[in-house]
């Protein structure tokens, strides 16, 4: 059984400079646990780590695939499982870095999915559906087979209630009944689950200095070069956070000012929806990263720690 480390979190909470500093100082090498980290060129919505940040750390699963280009869960799980024993078998330690919930679900614990079906038609008559008869309709559906989802996920939400849609047509299942079994599974690996915490309202000016500096750093010149580059704004990567909203302002949907205050709006409910599917695992041992700056060290040093007392390396 592989040792693997897991580093997760709402967004903003500081997870990658700490992987990063753990990565460097035992011996390890990250895995990106971001759906939407996959995609070339997008850079700045994503927060993707700047090569430079990466103090030589190697990270893997960045910038796989196009946007237009079709990605499911269990495409990650395939890839993400075979980097850790790739890693692993290099006598590094494996780092599994992000804040997609189901993406980390999916590669750590038992997760089946049924014959490999080709997601792409599916995904696509879903947005179809959408363009079609409203988002409400495709809410309407996920609400017949998952309503336990459908109590979670806004219902304009197209990205987040695809991907519900998507799992039950892939699996059979709906997604919360994975979510609730989380804490009987048995992991595949030997592992240690660290989460990052912190105050709301710490979180929040997080959040909003963030996609003030993502505007500065030229959010809006990045849409712009995707859609100049004929990337359609329905597609599920153009659906990501910051991509959607800007691209309703260059359609003369609202100004500006009201498109940043979306991002920001939107990204603090990510984040809540994040922490709760995060808390529902008993397995995440949370550390508070209120004053990242100030205790950095301190952090990183209580979690290697952590790591080496639960882990066998």
């Amino acid at each position: 059984m592989h040792p693997l480390v897991v580093i997760l979190g709402p967004t903003a909470s500081g997870k990658t400079k700490i992987a990063v500093e753990l990565a460097a100082k035992m011996g390890g090498e990250i895995i990106s646990a971001d759906s939407m980290q996959i995609y070339r060129g997008m850079d700045i919505g994503t927060a993707k780590i700047k090569p430079a940040k990466t103090k030589g750390i190697p990270h893997h699963l960045l910038d796989i695939k196009n946007p237009d280009e079709p990605f499911s869960v269990a495409d990650f799980q395939s890839l993400a499982r075979n980097k850790i024993s790739e890693i692993a078998g290099k006598s590094k330690l494996p780092f599994l870095v992000g804040g997609t919930g189901l993406y980390i679900q999916a590669v750590i614990d038992p997760y089946e999915f049924t014959e490999q079906k080709d997601i792409l038609p599916y995904r696509r008559k879903l947005y179809a559906l959408a363009e079609e008869k409203g988002e409400d309709h495709l809410f309407q559906l996920l609400r017949n087979v998952d309503p336990v989802s459908a109590e979670k996920i806004h219902p304009h939400d197209r990205k987040r209630v695809c991907r519900a849609l998507e799992y039950y047509h892939l699996t059979g299942k709906p997604i919360s009944e994975n979510k609730k079994a989380t804490k009987q599974k048995e992991s595949l690996y030997n592992l240690a689950m660290i989460g990052l915490t912190l105050d709301r309202s710490l979180l929040y000016q997080r959040i909003e200095k963030r996609v003030e500096q993502m505007m500065a750093e030229g959010l809006l010149e990045e849409v712009k070069g995707l859609l100049a580059k004929g990337y359609s704004p329905d597609l599920p990567a153009m659906q990501g956070i910051g991509y959607r909203e800007l691209c309703g302002y260059l359609n003369g949907e609202y100004d500006l000012q009201k498109a940043v205050a979306l991002i920001k709006q939107e990204t603090r409910r990510y984040a809540k929806r994040q922490l709760t599917w995060f808390r529902r695992d008993q397995r995440i041992k949370w550390f508070a990263a209120d004053h990242l700056e100030q205790n950095f060290a301190k952090l990183t040093s209580e979690i290697m720690d952590f790591i080496g007392r639960t882990i066998s390396l």
